[in-house]
C-alpha cells in the first residue's frame, strides 16, 4: 500500500461534510492550547504546509494530531452528524492514528532524539520524558482506533460513540501537555543545536519512512 507522502501522513480532504457539520476550526482547538508557540502553529484542516524544515513539519504534525482528536470528541458528542459522516470520520481518524501517528513517533524517537541526546542534563531530561509519554499513549491510541473500528461497521451504535468521546478526551488531556513540552523544549533545541545538515538529514529519514516498501 503506498503510504502518504506528507509530513505527518495525508491531511484529510477539505471538502467532506462531516468537517464542516463539525464545524471544526483551529479557534477551538486553541481553546486548551496553553502555549503561544501552540497557537501560532495551528492550521485549518486541508491546508497543506510547503516548508521542508524540520521543526516546521514537526509542528503540522502536532497540528493534526490535535485537529483528529477533535474531531473523535465532535463525532461522539453530537448528535446531529449522519451514519455516513460518523463512518467517514472515523475512518480517518483511525486511519490517522494508526498510520502516520506512529511515523510521527519514530520521526522523534529515531530521528531527532539521538542527535539531541547528550546536549544538556536538561534536555537530556525532556527527551526521556518524551519517549516515556511515547509509551504511554499506546494504549489509549489503540483503544481509540478500536471505538473508530467499530463506529466505521456500526456508525448507528449510540454507547460506542460516548465511549469515543470519552476516550478521545482523555487523550487530549493527555497529549496536550506533551505536544506543548516538545514545542517549548524539543522543538526549540533542534533549530538552534542542530545544524542545517542534521535537520536536512532527519527530514530526508522522515520522507524515507513514508515512502513504498
Amino acid at each position: 500500500m503506498q503510504k502518504p507522502t506528507a509530513g505527518c501522513g495525508q491531511p484529510p480532504r477539505p471538502d467532506v461534510e462531516l468537517f464542516a457539520k463539525l464545524e471544526f476550526d483551529t479557534g477551538k482547538v486553541n481553546t486548551y492550547s496553553g502555549t503561544t508557540l501552540a497557537a501560532k502553529m495551528l492550521f485549518t484542516i486541508g491546508r497543506k504546509r510547503h516548508s521542508e524544515e524540520l521543526v516546521d513539519l514537526l509542528l503540522a504534525c502536532h497540528g493534526r494530531i490535535r485537529s483528529f482528536l477533535e474531531i473523535a470528541v465532535s463525532i461522539g458528542e453530537r448528535p446531529n452528524v449522519s451514519e455516513d459522516e460518523v463512518a467517514d470520520g472515523s475512518a480517518r481518524v483511525q486511519r490517522y492514528f494508526s498510520e502516520a501517528l506512529p511515523l510521527h513517533v519514530e520521526d522523534e524517537e529515531q530521528g531527532v532524539l539521538p542527535r539531541l541526546h547528550g546536549r544538556s542534563p536538561d534536555l537530556d531530561r525532556a527527551l526521556e520524558r518524551m519517549s516515556e509519554e511515547h509509551d504511554r499513549h499506546v494504549r489509549p491510541v489503540r483503544r481509540l482506533c478500536e471505538l473508530c473500528a467499530a463506529l466505521r461497521s456500526e456508525p448507528g451504535a449510540a454507547i460506542v460513540r460516548v465511549e469515543l468521546a470519552g476516550v478521545a478526551r482523555r487523550l487530549r488531556a493527555e497529549l496536550e501537555p506533551h505536544l506543548e513540552a516538545e514545542e517549548l523544549l524539543v522543538f526549540p533545541a533542534i533549530r538552534s543545536l542542530l545544524t542545517v545538515e542534521e535537520q536536512q538529514a532527519i527530514v530526508r529519514e522522515l520522507r524515507a519512512r513514508r515512502q513504498a516498501p
